[in-house]
């Protein structure tokens, strides 16, 4: 090979390598692009379905607001699942859902523990007050107990006559609330009956004389079913001492003895949001947090506190 064919084939050689490491720096870009674009939430661009966890107890409500969450967003289609209390962190953990409807705030370690995982702190706060209200078969002759007395039927102690129900034996909120507020963390009595859930106690109730039992009072108050109905028209609401009231007074649930913390069994509802952008889920919690979705709450006798309903003085 001469000189000159030499010198030419050398300089084909370096242009190609100068194509090749252009074509190598356009496909390294379009890969850091394509990287990104895999890094961004799919539900935000794609999915028009939102998943949710429930706590049981709260299913009533809950299947209110999705009534008019639906008719307002008729394209977005929405899972929810009722289950216990603990069952519905682990849902959150194993990233099936983006948000719970649960109970109570997440506590510190849980607050790290997701922030290690997904980079960011998830978002709640409470959206109404609930009553664990005590209900008792219409036929039972005890119907006013003081909070040492419910304590002492929860731990065994108490009225030998009473057969005594909660909503299951471990993982629900309302379980998790009596063991906490009224058992101080002690274990419940061994004569604890434990139903299925909500609806399986409510039957329980209305069909033993003698039972009384721990319910969400949204179970009572948006019945789901004919069958419900007819179960609580055999059941009355219990009347239990009250707080910051005159010695001797007794009171039930409603929207004045929970918001003057008269009613000693009050809880919180809350949901807890795992997402950072503007997706399905932040839009559930904005309606749940609106007027429409807190007058639902209101009108379940639940106390909606992220508004103020309370009557305006005119002059």
């Amino acid at each position: 090979m001469v000189v000159g064919e030499f010198i030419a084939v050398l300089r084909k050689t370096i242009i190609n390598m100068k194509q090749w490491k252009f074509l190598l720096v356009i496909l390294l870009l379009a890969a850091c692009n394509n990287q990104s674009e895999n890094n961004k939430p799919q539900q935000n661009k794609t999915s028009n379905t939102l998943y949710i966890s429930v706590d049981e107890s709260f299913q009533p409500i809950i299947e209110e607001e999705l009534k008019v969450f639906k008719s307002a967003y008729p394209d977005t289609k929405v899972v929810a699942e009722y289950k216990p209390e603990a069952e519905c962190l682990r849902d959150l953990e194993k990233d099936s859902t983006k948000i719970v409807i649960i109970s109570r705030e997440l506590n510190r370690e849980e607050t790290k523990f997701f922030d290690g995982k997904v980079g960011f702190k998830p978002e709640f706060g409470q959206l109404a007050k609930d009553a664990v209200t005590v209900i008792v078969n219409s036929e039972n002759p005890d119907s006013s107990f003081t909070v040492n007395e419910l304590k002492q039927l929860l731990a065994g102690k108490g009225n030998g006559k009473l057969q005594v129900a909660i909503d299951g034996n471990t993982a629900t909120s309302t379980v998790r609330y009596l063991k906490d507020s009224l058992l101080a963390g002690a274990a419940f009595g061994k004569n604890i009956t434990g139903a299925k859930n909500s609806e399986d106690l409510i039957n329980y109730i209305s069909s033993t004389p003698s039972a009384i039992g721990f319910v969400g009072i949204s179970w009572i108050t948006n019945p789901q079913s004919k069958q419900q109905e007819d179960a609580i028209g055999k059941l009355k609401m219990a009347l239990i001492e009250c707080k910051n009231c005159e010695e001797g007074t007794f009171a039930r649930p409603s929207q004045q003895t929970i918001t003057f913390n008269q009613y000693p069994l009050v809880r919180g509802l809350y949901y807890v949001l795992k997402e950072n952008y503007a997706g399905l889920g932040s839009r559930f919690v904005e309606f749940l947090s609106t007027e429409r979705g807190q007058l639902i709450f209101r009108r379940a006798l639940l106390v909606p506190t992220k508004m103020n309903f309370g009557r305006r003085r005119i002059i």
